[in-house]
């Protein structure tokens, strides 16, 4: 790749693949769901209930899913030196479990739990597992705290140190690569957008149009994992060797 500093920037769309349904599709999270916001979520018991409850079932998804082409694709850019870093929306993990380093969630992740008074944190499966059992929601052990997913939801602020280190990749990289975002949701949506005004190149990979696609220096509306078999055939890569084994 002709790039010194290549930024991937990922969304719900590049895990449709894994079996994540994404949000805004008509079959996706938010038409089945109703929308639990953090206010919500801090004042009203009930509200924390139908919390935890959407995302016990959803964590089945997560649990079961592994990474797909366009994953494997970016960790083994990063492997080979080819890739500073990832900047993703999504909350489930799948690019660290590919073998990405440098990833940057925007969102947090739903892998683990976190205490919204101390910095008590865990794996969510035990979590998940005890609401399941009890239907009860949990408490922190620590402190006696809410206890929620490691996510950014709606009305909840994103955490600044991640969001000024993302911010820095976007203003130093000289391409960045958009994979399967709708690139509505800003702040995070602003990053292509600060990159292209410092320089770069944007390529935007996605099924549907965006916002951005008027200032793109190329738009590819076409399956992901379609789309990076062609791109390592080009490159000389073999189908399926992505040099990076599945570390989960």
């Amino acid at each position: 790749m002709d790039s010194a500093s290549p930024v991937a920037f990922t969304g719900a769309g590049i895990s449709t693949e894994s079996g994540i349904p994404d949000f805004r599709s008509p079959h996706g999270v938010w038409a089945k769901n109703r929308t639990i916001y953090f206010e919500e979520f801090v004042r009203d018991k009930q509200a924390r209930w139908e919390y935890w409850r959407q995302k016990c079932e959803s964590h089945r998804e997560f649990a079961a899913a592994r990474p797909n082409a366009g994953h494997r694709f970016l960790a083994k850019l990063e492997v080979l030196g080819q890739l500073h870093g990832v900047i993703t929306q999504n909350i489930d993990g799948l690019h660290q479990i590919a073998g990405n380093r440098q990833v940057l969630e925007l969102h947090g992740t739903a892998r683990e739990i976190a205490c919204l008074t101390c910095d008590y944190r865990i794996d969510a499966d035990s979590m998940v597992e005890q609401f399941q059992r009890r239907r009860r929601v949990p408490d922190c052990p620590e402190c006696g705290g809410l206890l929620k997913h490691a996510t950014i939801s709606f009305g909840q602020d994103l955490s600044t140190g991640i969001l000024d280190t993302a911010i820095q990749w976007s203003q130093q990289t000289d391409l960045m690569l958009a994979f399967g975002s709708s690139l509505v949701v800003t702040p995070a949506a602003d990053l292509p957008r600060i990159a292209k005004q410092r320089g770069a190149k944007l390529v935007i990979i996605n099924r549907d149009a965006t916002p951005l696609d008027q200032i793109a220096d190329a738009v590819v509306n076409s399956p992901i994992g379609e789309t990076v078999d062609q791109i390592s055939t080009q490159l000389g890569w073999l189908r399926g060797d992505d040099g990076v084994r599945d570390s989960r």
